[in-house]
């Protein structure tokens, strides 16, 4: 939920209006638009999820609709190797290497991916890549995290 409809709910009770505000709305966080906060904590809580139940039990949560895979957001995984583990767009791809997918501009972007959480535990890259909602090359931003203790790394993207 965005930070500006909690302090809404806060100020209102504060000054004590006599109105019900929900302090969460599934339809308006999953209708909104994702934003870099968004991939970044749900990247993180996806790491975890693996670290806790394993892969498999994590892959069935991430699979399903909910609040990890909503709108545009979804939870890539892929091992060191640059294999997909789980890859809810399209399922049939687990087990394909995407080691050399390039991006429109000849950026090994998976390879970039794996820089990152090899090298610095998690962070962010950037890349252009085909948005499905617009049909268009867009800008988009992924947040990456090693998940810890193994070689798997959790990711989720958005369209800036």
């Amino acid at each position: 939920m965005r930070l500006w409809f909690r302090l809404l709910a806060v100020a209102l009770i504060a000054v004590g209006t006599a109105v019900t505000v929900p302090l969460s709305t599934p339809a308006v966080a999953q209708d909104a638009k994702p934003t870099q906060e968004d991939a970044k904590s749900i990247t993180l809580k996806a790491a975890e999820l693996i670290a806790a139940q394993g892969l498999d039990e994590a892959a069935k949560t991430f699979n399903a609709e909910g609040p990890f895979k909503h709108g545009e957001i979804y939870v890539n995984v892929i091992d060191f190797a640059g294999i997909w583990k789980v890859y809810p767009p399209r399922p049939a791809g687990v087990g394909q290497s995407v080691i050399n997918v390039k991006d429109p501009d000849g950026r090994f972007i998976v390879q970039d991916v794996l820089a990152v959480a090899k090298e610095k535990d998690e962070g962010w890259v950037e890349y252009r890549w085909l948005n499905p909602a617009s049909n268009k090359i867009e800008p988009k931003i992924t947040y990456v995290k090693r998940v810890p203790g193994q070689e798997l790394v959790a990711y989720v993207g958005i369209y800036k």
